[in-house]
């Protein structure tokens, strides 16, 4: 009973995760290639997870990067306003952690540690740190 309530849950989790995380590819107007590469999927399997019906199971480390991207939406939302917010991380970065380079162009070369150190970059930010 305990088993198929957690699968249950964990696939609920999933398919609110993955809803998310495609609004916002959306919102940033991502490519194929940069959204998968961000979630650290390969491109046929994001194009799957993408769809209200998918099936599969997100691993921890995507599970986490899709939180964290969750994250820096929310933080270049509050600190920023249209179109800036949208298109920042698109946008070459002359900033620390991004050496000229687009911040997603960063995030999915530096895997979850980037996304973070992103995320707290902004949250930094947003607080005033």
């Amino acid at each position: 009973m305990q088993v198929a309530a957690k699968t249950r849950e964990s696939a609920q989790i999933n398919a609110v995760a993955l809803k998310a995380y495609a609004r916002i590819v959306d919102a940033w107007a991502l490519n194929l290639r940069d959204a998968a590469g961000l979630a650290d999927m390969s491109e046929s399997t994001w194009k799957r997870a993408k769809k209200p019906d998918f099936a599969g199971e997100l691993t921890k480390d995507q599970l986490l990067r899709l939180s964290a991207v969750i994250g820096i939406y929310k933080s270049l939302e509050l600190y920023f306003s249209d179109p800036l917010a949208k298109s920042w991380v698109t946008r070459p970065n002359a900033g620390p952690l991004f050496g000229g380079h687009r911040p997603v162009e960063t995030a999915i070369e530096g895997g979850l540690p980037q996304i973070l150190a992103i995320r707290t970059y902004l949250d930094a930010l947003r607080g005033g740190a």
